[in-house]
């Protein structure tokens, strides 16, 4: 299986899918949410798949998404969503609903040479798209002690960041990091708690910064309230605690610091209505079923006219 969608019913139901609309899968991964919304629209109007990951692309032509009609796959990151979708001739204002699942598929996970997970001894990669930008191994290796400190306690939440972080330095200097074995061998030196639990971590926050994942969410955010119509939706299903405050201060003020902004009148500007006052979370049925679902939270919101 490439990969088990994650909070399926919940997101594409509160998408409120109706045939004739443009939609956007913001993740198409295995294709799990697309086929859903698709099955809704009975063949009338339009759905905008993205994915920057090549596997991804070649998994709309296994699947035959390709034959369907209603069906335009993209391959790029999501945080090009508005250039994208204007080169497809779709206007700012004209999208009913858009959907991302922020998780790192099963089959990146689980496929060795991605370098994605500390099971596998293999490349230390971790690129969403391999043609783009430096790899785990580059960031390990050239980063100064300040800025790995930084990517563990922020992105992975480590709690001896700066031990790890000055460990790291002292481990290149004997040799430089080439595979995902050598991040194990310097965590196992240095955990603190939980063995799989403190992998992890590291291996997460080296993933989000390589695929510089945050500034791709603010980007993606931007992009979908203003290529979302009045009464357009806009789903995110997150896994990390920095996505979900991020989507949530977006919902509620238009911007990811939580910053409320004034017109020119002095009224509080409010970008969307809120469909989840409390995010969304599987229910222990699907926990039990996908454990990989268990940190996952869905948040909706109705763009105000």
């Amino acid at each position: 299986m490439y990969h088990e969608t994650v909070l399926l019913t919940e997101s594409i139901e509160y998408l409120g899918v109706t045939p004739g609309g443009i939609y956007v899968d913001a993740t198409f991964g295995g294709g799990g949410h697309s086929k859903g919304i698709l099955e809704l629209m009975d063949g009338k109007g339009r759905l905008y798949a993205f994915d920057q990951d090549e596997d991804a692309k070649r998994n709309t032509e296994q699947q035959e998404f390709s034959a369907d009609p209603s069906f335009s796959f993209i391959h790029s990151n999501f945080r090009h969503l508005k250039r994208q979708l204007r080169a497809e001739a779709v206007k700012p204002g004209r999208v009913n609903g858009i959907l991302a699942d922020l998780g790192v598929s099963s089959f990146q996970l689980d496929t060795a040479e991605r370098g994605f997970s500390y099971r596998f001894d293999a490349t230390l990669d971790m690129r969403m798209n391999k043609q783009d930008g430096p790899t785990a191994a580059d960031v390990l290796n050239e980063k100064d002690a300040e800025s790995l400190q930084r990517i563990f306690s922020e992105y992975g939440e480590v709690r001896n960041a700066k031990t790890l972080a000055l460990a790291t330095i002292r481990f290149r200097e004997q040799k430089p990091f080439r595979t995902t074995g050598d991040l194990v061998d310097l965590c196992v030196k240095n955990i603190s708690g939980d063995r799989m639990r403190y992998l992890s971590q590291v291996f997460q926050a080296l993933r989000m910064e390589v695929n510089d994942e945050l500034g791709a969410l603010e980007d993606f955010l931007k992009d979908a309230l203003e290529m979302l119509a009045p009464g357009g939706r806009l789903a995110v299903i997150t896994f990390h605690s920095l996505e979900d405050r991020m989507v949530k201060n977006f919902l509620k003020t238009g911007n990811i610091q939580g910053e409320q902004q004034k017109d020119f009148y002095g009224n509080i500007e409010r970008p969307f209505e809120v469909l989840t006052k409390k995010p969304l979370e599987p229910s222990e049925t699907e926990i039990s079923r996908n454990p990989r679902a268990r940190s996952a939270k869905l948040r909706v919101g109705v763009k105000n006219g």
